[in-house]
């Protein structure tokens, strides 16, 4: 039996197998816990003479440590090799990495700044968590005034109120508090109402607004201003018309149209048959918001428009649904890879 042993450790030393399978088959043979090759050693134990135990037991035990070393340094270096072969034809070319794309959101905002820079306005920023004073009260918005309940609002904080704003008007405050006239800047930023969510309305969506304060500035300008930004953005040939509106912080207000895009004028079911679309709100900036911040109503004058991004982008790409500037919606956003 010694010799039996000693004939299985000269097997184990020169097993080397090429795969793991071969090298569990080895494990199975040696180790397996009713037929194993050591089991059965281990039974015979008993059976040894006396004298010849200690030396059966010393060889046994050496050939027991051989496989469990041999099969613990094997294991390893067999999982190394798989892992670093592989099948692929590393001479082929390499997949190539999606190109993101720009938001529609974003073609359109970049379009409309670029068209009132070369105008001669520049851009600026506000914050959008805002206080009472410069979202609402110096805008003209009375606390006992009826006009707040125009705008449901998200508040952060009450006495003193803080709010996320809900226009970028707060950002027409503070650029008049820090700067002398004459002004002339455009303002865009993201903006919040507590509104239901649907095809037509978001609770968080994107405006641009515009002011202009210096001296001896009249609604004739903003009309031109306006009539110029029009034709530049939707072709020479659109036309604009004004109809009578209200909002606080401008008096005279009006809101303005311009030819429907899609019918040029003649009238489709977007523009509901009447050839015009709502564009955006305007007027000349009142007298006590220009009192507010500092600048003489008596020595200086202004406008001011706003408009959403969101509907000059439905018009632009015949978008019907709101929801999905902000879905994330990769079949939506890639039409707009190269753009």
């Amino acid at each position: 039996m010694i010799e039996q042993v000693k004939k299985y450790i000269e097997e184990v030393r020169s097993f080397q197998p090429k795969t793991l399978d071969e090298l569990e088959q080895f494990r199975v043979k040696f180790m397996s816990k009713k037929h194993g090759i050591l089991t059965n050693l281990f039974k015979e134990f008993r059976n040894i003479p006396p004298e010849q135990k200690p030396e059966y037991g010393k060889v046994l035990n050496q050939l027991k440590s051989l496989v469990e070393q041999k099969i613990k340094s094997l294991k390893a270096q067999l999982e190394d090799q798989q892992a670093s072969r592989t099948d692929l034809d590393l001479t082929l070319p390499g997949d190539s990495l999606a190109v993101g794309s720009r938001h529609p959101l974003s073609i359109v905002r970049r379009e409309i700044l670029d068209i009132f820079r070369r105008m001669g306005f520049i851009v600026a920023h506000g914050p959008e968590i805002e206080d009472d004073w410069h979202n609402f009260t110096a805008l003209n918005f009375p606390h006992d005034h009826p006009a707040r309940d125009m705008q449901d609002t998200f508040f952060i904080e009450r006495n003193p109120d803080v709010v996320l704003r809900t226009h970028t008007s707060n950002s027409q405050i503070r650029y008049m508090e820090k700067h002398k006239p004459p002004l002339k800047v455009v303002l865009p930023g993201r903006v919040y109402r507590n509104e239901a969510v649907s095809a037509r309305s978001h609770y968080v969506f994107h405006q641009i607004e515009g002011l202009y304060v210096d001296k001896d500035v009249s609604f004739a300008d903003l009309k031109q201003t306006l009539l110029l930004f029009a034709q530049e953005y939707f072709g020479e040939h659109t036309q604009i018309r004004f109809r009578p509106s209200y909002f606080p912080f401008t008096e005279p207000s009006a809101e303005m149209d311009v030819t429907c895009t899609l019918c040029g004028g003649k009238g489709c079911n977007v523009c509901k048959y009447t050839g015009w679309l709502e564009i955006l709100g305007c007027g000349m900036v009142d007298p006590n918001v220009l009192a507010n911040v500092g600048i003489d109503p008596e020595e200086y004058t202004g406008y001011a428009f706003g408009f959403g991004i969101e509907r000059i982008a439905m018009l632009k790409y015949g978008i019907n649904d709101l929801r999905l500037f902000l879905e994330n919606d990769k079949r939506m956003l890639d039409q707009f890879q190269y753009l």
